[in-house]
């Protein structure tokens, strides 16, 4: 009996060695698996959800997506699926961004001077279509933006030989586009307005220094464009 007791408890003692020598690599890999998800880059969800933003994107940032654009493309929808592309790979609060600084550059470039200019170089046709004109300017680079800020006259550098209407409506909306395109949301609910209030809703009451009525006065503002273009 006391024989049997002896080989009983070896056997349990050897038993209890051989658990525990396999159970090791068992525990180590559990460790490992744990060390490996503690190291795993862990998901910025700032760049997901964020307050409601008053924040332009930088403006060399900003021109140097409509250069690249210009160089890249030889059309206005070739240039507007590029503008959607390229905004599609910025941070939905930099898209954000985007849209604002287009919207303070529109709220800027709402002139009378400017108007009168879009008048004289569509031959009147363009009345309705200063929003979208202006948004065909930015879209030519900044350079072409300033400089026709500076003196409306400029335009004959950008323009043909003909009376036309120069308009690019899609540039208006290509951030806002991007943006549902890359969260599934409006981007209008990640505006902060109660800031941000260069806004079409804001534009100034213009005073008008030319009437349609009378030529001479729409000459006076853009000598060069209405010699060359004005045909009434």
């Amino acid at each position: 009996m006391r024989q049997y007791n002896f080989f009983l408890s070896f056997f349990l003692v050897l038993s209890g060695i051989n658990y525990g020598q396999n159970t090791k690599p068992n525990i180590d890999t559990l460790q490992a698996s744990t060390d490996s998800i503690e190291a795993a880059p862990k998901i910025n969800l700032d760049s997901i959800h964020f307050a409601p933003s008053s924040e332009m994107l930088d403006e060399e940032s900003y021109w140097k997506i409509i250069e690249n654009s210009l160089k890249e493309t030889t059309n206005q929808e070739d240039q507007e699926l590029f503008l959607s592309s390229a905004l599609e790979k910025l941070s939905p609060k930099e898209i954000i961004g985007f849209r604002l600084r287009t919207d303070k550059l529109m709220f800027d470039s709402y002139t009378s001077n400017l108007w009168c200019a879009n008048y004289i170089i569509s031959n009147g046709v363009a009345d309705d279509g200063f929003d979208y004109f202006r948004c065909w300017l930015i879209s030519r680079g900044k350079e072409a933006y300033y400089k026709t800020q500076e003196n409306p006259d400029y335009l004959v550098n950008l323009v043909g030989n003909e009376p036309h209407a120069y308009d690019f409506e899609g540039f208006w909306y290509v951030a806002n586009n991007a943006f549902k395109n890359l969260t599934n949301k409006e981007a209008e609910t990640y505006i902060d307005y109660e800031n941000f209030k260069t806004t079409d809703e804001n534009y100034p009451l213009l005073e008008f220094n030319w009437n349609v009525d009378d030529p001479k006065t729409m000459e006076k503002v853009c000598p060069v464009l209405f010699k060359k273009f004005w045909k009434k």
